[in-house]
């Protein structure tokens, strides 16, 4: 800034200036300090602007990826409220290991990220150690909550989601309902499970054995699992899987056996995936706000950094039952 400063003939607020465009300065100036950057190729270093500001308007998030679409819906919604709020977002993936999930904790804690999302398994938490070395930097867990009283939590109302899947598939006749779970160490695949048997409780309708399959949210799960319950001698009129990921899979598997969804069984899924309306046929689900999710993580992010000292909130998502032809 000082050489360019210098070709211009100006002081280095006036370069700032026209840099920032915050302060009124001569259109013949201005050309005098363009030209000069021009001439000497010269970039502001965002290293430097921050820390000068103590801050980097960057916020980190860690995810474990998968080849569940829900995620990359998820961070699609994040990325776009980044960018319209004047963030950068870097993502860092776990891989569910939690080597990797730490040390890329770490990597995003020392570039001063202004803010931080964790959204990966409850299986392995992020070390309390790393996160104590940077109590200021703000935290949003998206889904789940490992620690108690630190930072803020975005959760799906799992637990009503569940009971309204199955109760739809009540409602619409079904009495034989199986349930294919998510990962039972993850907190949406609990409380969707739960869900499930408040339901069937409610309406005081048995579970026989075998009717409770635990998978893991992704494709291959759910194919397996289908397979299982086919495998049963009483198979189900209806089943209720706990993502619409798991719900491809059992499309397939129903597929394989020539069975026709819904006339021989029914099919329930969770999330309200993009793919889930062009499935044949296009399944019925629970839809999750995805892209309110990620604004919302955001906009948390955003008002602790205003606020630091402000409670810890615990925000509740409602879910929405969307009935399509698979039920």
């Amino acid at each position: 800034m000082k050489d360019v400063a210098r070709l211009a003939g100006v002081s280095t607020s006036t370069v700032s200036h026209v840099i920032n465009n915050n302060r009124f300065v001569s259109e013949a100036v201005r050309e005098k300090v363009d030209q000069a950057i021009s001439t000497l190729n010269y970039a502001p270093s965002a290293l430097a602007r921050s820390l000068k500001l103590n801050q980097t308007h960057t916020i980190g998030m860690l995810l474990t990826t998968s080849s569940n679409p829900f995620y990359a819906e998820v961070v699609r919604g994040v990325e776009n409220s980044c960018y319209e709020r004047g963030y950068s977002l870097i993502l860092c993936n776990t891989a569910g290991d939690e080597d990797r999930m730490n040390r890329s904790l770490e990597t995003l804690l020392q570039k001063r990220v202004d803010g931080l999302l964790i959204m990966c398994t409850e299986s392995h938490l992020p070390s309390a150690a790393i996160l104590n070395r940077y109590p200021s930097i703000p935290t949003v867990m998206m889904d789940w909550a490992p620690f108690e009283g630190r930072g803020d939590i975005i959760q799906d109302n799992a637990l009503l989601g569940g009971e309204m899947a199955t109760q739809h598939l009540i409602d619409t006749g079904y009495t034989r309902i199986a349930c294919i779970s998510g990962p039972l160490d993850k907190t949406p695949g609990r409380m969707r499970l739960q869900g499930y048997y408040h339901a069937m409780e409610k309406n005081g309708l048995a579970i026989p054995p075998g009717y409770v399959v635990n998978s893991d949210f992704e494709f291959q799960g759910g194919y397996s699992a289908m397979k299982q319950l086919l495998a049963l001698a009483l198979p189900p009129q209806a089943v209720f899987t706990s993502n619409d990921a798991m719900a491809v899979g059992v499309y397939h598997a129903l597929f394989e056996a020539g069975l026709r969804i819904p006339q021989d069984i029914a099919v329930m899924g969770y999330d309200d995936i993009e793919l889930a309306r062009y499935l044949t046929p296009p399944l019925s689900t629970i839809h999750q706000p995805k892209d309110e999710l990620g604004q919302l993580a955001i906009d948390t992010l955003i008002h602790r950094l205003s606020d630091p000292d402000a409670s810890q909130q615990t925000l509740v998502l409602t879910p929405e039952l969307v009935v399509r032809a698979s039920t």
